[in-house]
């Protein structure tokens, strides 16, 4: 497993790092998961990503369970805040900021996460109160440092403005869907953040798994799979559709010539990209977990860069 840093903090991340929407949000047994993060510590994972959203607080419960048998030190440990915990609580304001951090860190049975994020931008919060909540989060100990997921170049920017570098807390990561179909934050949002010295760690490389491969055009997905499963499918409508389907079909002797299998390919392919510090992947299995921190350390020639660009034509979005 390669590490790298994230942004300007003194992390070291993996990779490839291990997220907690599929694996602790009812779609996963308790022994599954248990297994996964004993494969991804194998793997030499050790960065873990979740929040405080998913199951509503089940996943964080279940991770702080599964990771009070490791050394606290061991691994680096991300969750977030800002959708609905109840009727009531829900957003950035600084009152939601202290409350959420306190709940997440009794289920995660820690006194600090590594990273906390906000996991999305909250129009109904002013800025500064927010920067300035994260602020005392982190000055009070319990968060070592601040991302943000699905952020705007505009508002990552007016975020920037108003940050005092000697009073402020500053981003160090930034949390895009990102994906060879899905290269949306290349235009905006990766260059502003290398200027800033805030790494991406990216969600989705798989394509909600569709980019490994499993899915074809035109017949019913796996039974076992996660397009099978209400809990689990959601966000896949367009990435079904059989234009996309055949497309990543393209794709098969592509990797096969690198000799790679196509969730490799895929994870590479997100890798290439230096201001990403780690891709996020969900496993039900402890194979799954193995088999993805494979590709940690492969790196892609130009021509299958263009091969891939060629294959996927107008079904990539960016």
């Amino acid at each position: 497993m390669n590490y790298r840093k994230l942004g300007t903090s003194d992390l070291e991340v993996s990779e490839i790092s291990l997220g907690s929407w599929l694996t602790y949000s009812g779609g996963v047994e308790r022994a599954q998961s248990e297994a996964c993060v004993k494969a991804a510590f194998d793997a030499g994972i050790n960065f873990f990503d979740t929040a405080n959203v998913y199951g509503r607080g089940a996943s964080e419960t279940l991770l702080g369970e599964v990771l009070a048998g490791y050394e606290r030190s061991s691994y680096v440990l991300a969750t977030k805040v800002y959708f609905p915990m109840s009727d009531t609580d829900r957003g950035l304001s600084a009152v939601q900021i202290h409350k959420q951090i306190d709940a997440s860190l009794k289920r995660l049975r820690t006194d600090h996460v590594d990273l906390y994020q906000c996991h999305r931008y909250d129009e109904r919060a002013p800025l500064e109160e927010t920067m300035g909540a994260l602020t005392e989060v982190v000055a009070a100990g319990k968060a070592r440092h601040i991302g943000f997921s699905e952020w705007t170049a505009g508002q990552i920017a007016a975020s920037l403005e108003i940050s005092d570098p000697t009073r402020s807390q500053r981003w160090v990561s930034s949390q895009p869907q990102y994906s060879m179909l899905w290269r949306v934050p290349e235009a905006e949002v990766i260059p502003l953040c290398e200027r800033e010295g805030i790494s991406q760690i990216v969600w989705s490389p798989l394509g909600q798994g569709v980019l490994t491969g499993k899915y074809a055009p035109g017949a019913p997905p796996p039974e076992d799979s996660r397009a099978a499963s209400d809990e689990m499918n959601t966000f896949m409508d367009r990435l079904l559709d059989d234009r996309v389907l055949e497309a990543v079909q393209r794709l098969a002797p592509i990797a096969e010539g690198a000799g790679l299998t196509m969730a490799q390919l895929a994870l590479a392919w997100v890798l290439r990209e230096q201001n990403v510090a780690s891709a996020i992947v969900g496993a039900s299995r402890p194979e799954q977990v193995h088999a993805n921190a494979s590709a940690s350390g492969v790196t892609l020639d130009a021509p299958t860069l263009t091969a891939i660009d060629e294959a996927l034509g107008d079904a990539l979005v960016r």
